[in-house]
């Protein structure tokens, strides 16, 4: 167990962003010495059915497996003899699977390090009772599933729980389903004695969650001004948040690793999936980061303070997710004139030989197609899509209830090679296997129908979430005022928005978020000025079914921009080739801004 007390400031380490990373963090984090903490966030909604599959087959698993066997097995010996303090969700839907594998990596070692598990978070064993009570899809509406339908049922679970176990005596604490962020959250609440009430230093903690729990993306990962840090890459420093007691922050890396920590990298973490930058809700706290300011203090040192905090919800957000038939696609490539014309072509009749192979075999329509091309920039949308482009990547989607229809279509595609436009190849990996569609169902729950415990070997401890005298209200957020209008008599020219901003975006469901950074402080009306709710959505209309919300966080120049129903319902659900909309800042960043043509010179 650590001993090491530190009353002005905690180091927590970030080494995992999602269940596949490199698992090289943890030695480069163990190696730049001095953390209190490593955190690592593995769950994703789709990542709960695939880990409650695994669970099925074997009751042993359902747990990121290469946490215990690539993460600590070789780091163990130097986690114990520096006494950093491991906190992970790579529990999944078995944390006491998983801690039990740990034990035995523990005593095989020779080690004496305490493993606490937090349970409560998986709802599967009360679906008949959630079906009963029939909560509509938070975001469609959508009815209940069918009970046996379901794959998973998991509550997203807060902080308080993990800084429990932690004051039990915790060296390492699993957790299943808890939100992102509450790894480190639940760190800052157990070394700076945080109540429930301390609103503004619980958000502060969330945010230094939120930088660090997407590792190198604040780092220079997925960076816009990527070829500053891309001789970096080999060796990029995974963050590491100097957390202080006020909940203020400084975002670091180990020295002498790869990337770079500046205001931008940073700033464009800061904006990742937020949705609304003034309620970004989370069961501890509700956090207000539209006034977080960055300051560069000096080289590869960020510091982040300004987060504001409001009472949370009374009720924990669940995510459910359940077999909804079976999707698949084939992607193949045209090269020659006009390949994209050809591809277009050769789709369609795919589709017109599947269909009609499935009317005579008695099968309904698919219940979604859909055909992409990669390199006639049709993902820039129709109206600015190439024609006569010479080398396309063409795939062919469908949804349907049965597999069997998907088969036929895949029979049909390759059975059509022969009598295709010229130039087309790919089929060297033979049919691709149709594969089920796993659907997210969100829904609330009131806190005190869950119930929470901290378990350490055979001992418990119930965690419940005590009752709140406050809860959150959303019509209660002020909307901080937009930027003045530009006003100017000067002839303007037309930039694109790279110019002028950074972005960074990712998917919320069958949302996506786009946040944008301006480069300077005096951009930022003009970019406001362009980029409306109407003009963004006249860019995505060719994926966009539903609305576009705008926010402004004038601390750290930014606006954040929340895309309904825009990614073909969003993870493994989705047949879009972006179906977490990872692209889509960099297609909003060629947009053209009108600016003074004084303001152009100076860029």
């Amino acid at each position: 167990m650590s001993t090491r007390t530190n009353d002005r400031v905690i180091r927590v380490g970030g080494a995992c962003g999602f269940w596949g990373e490199s698992t090289s963090a943890t030695s480069q984090l163990l190696a730049g010495g001095n953390l209190d903490y490593i955190v690592y966030d593995y769950l994703a909604e789709i990542t709960m059915s695939i880990l409650a599959r695994a669970r099925a087959r074997n009751p042993e698993l359902g747990y990121a497996t290469d946490f215990v066997s690539a993460v600590l097995e070789p780091n163990l010996e130097e986690i114990a003899r520096q006494g950093v303090r491991i906190i992970s969700n790579a529990g999944g839907v078995n944390p006491r699977a998983c801690a039990k594998a740990i034990c035995r990596l523990i005593e095989d070692a020779g080690l004496d390090l305490t493993v606490a598990v937090i349970t409560g978070d998986d709802l599967i064993g009360r679906a008949d009772e959630l079906s009963a009570l029939a909560p509509p899809e938070m975001f469609s509406g959508q009815p209940f599933p069918p009970v046996k339908s379901l794959s998973s049922i998991n509550a997203y679970l807060g902080a308080f729980p993990i800084a429990r176990a932690l004051a039990r005596g915790a060296d390492i604490v699993l957790t299943g389903r808890v939100v992102d962020s509450a790894v480190t959250l639940g760190a800052c609440i157990h070394e700076f004695a945080w109540g429930r009430s301390d609103l503004d230093e619980l958000a502060g903690g969330s945010l230094a969650g939120h930088i660090l729990e997407c590792g190198p993306q604040a780092t220079g990962g997925n960076f816009t001004d990527w070829e500053q840090v891309a001789s970096g890459y080999f060796d990029i420093g995974y963050p590491i948040a100097e957390v202080a007691a006020d909940g203020s922050f400084v975002c670091t890396k180990p020295s002498g690793t790869g990337g770079a920590v500046t205001s931008h990298t940073v700033g464009e973490q800061l904006v990742y999936e937020i949705g609304d930058p003034r309620g970004y809700v989370l069961p501890d706290v509700v956090c207000d980061f539209s006034a977080v300011t960055l300051e560069q203090e000096e080289e590869d040192r960020v510091r982040l303070s300004g987060a504001k905090g409001s009472p949370p919800p009374a009720e924990y957000k669940i995510s459910a997710t359940y077999a909804d038939g079976f999707r698949g696609a084939q992607t193949l490539f045209f090269y020659g004139f006009d390949a994209d014309r050809k591809a277009r072509r050769f789709a369609e009749a795919a589709l017109e030989r599947a269909r009609d192979r499935l009317s005579r075999s008695g099968l309904p329509d698919f219940s979604e197609t859909r055909v992409e091309l990669i390199g006639d920039e049709s993902y820039y949308g129709k109206r600015r899509a190439l024609s006569g482009a010479r080398e396309v990547t063409v795939t062919i989607a469908a949804r349907h209830p049965d597999s069997a229809a998907l088969a036929i279509l895949f029979r049909e595609t390759t059975g059509l090679a022969l009598g295709a436009p010229p130039g087309l190849t790919g089929f060297a990996g033979g049919r691709p296997k149709p594969s089920p569609v796993v659907t997210l169902f969100s829904f609330t729950f009131p806190k005190d129908e869950v119930e929470i415990a901290v378990e350490i070997g055979d001992d418990q401890w119930m965690a419940p979430d005590p009752p709140q005298d406050e809860v959150y209200d959303p019509d209660g957020q002020k909307r901080p005022a937009p930027p003045p209008v530009p006003s100017t008599d000067e002839d303007r020219v037309e930039v694109p928005l790279i110019r002028l901003a950074l972005g960074r975006s990712g998917d919320k469901g069958n949302k996506a978020n786009i946040g944008i950074i301006a480069r300077k402080p005096e951009y930022l009306p003009w970019i406001w000025a362009a980029l409306t709710e109407q003009a963004v959505a006249d860019v995505f209309e060719h994926f966009l079914e539903g609305s576009v919300e705008r926010y402004y966080l004038p601390g750290s120049h930014s606006i954040n921009l929340l895309l309904h129903d825009v990614l073909g319902g969003g993870g493994i659900a989705s047949l879009h080739n972006d179906p977490q909309g990872k692209g889509y800042a960099q297609i909003l960043l060629a947009y053209p801004i009108p600016v003074p043509c004084s303001l152009m010179e100076a860029l």
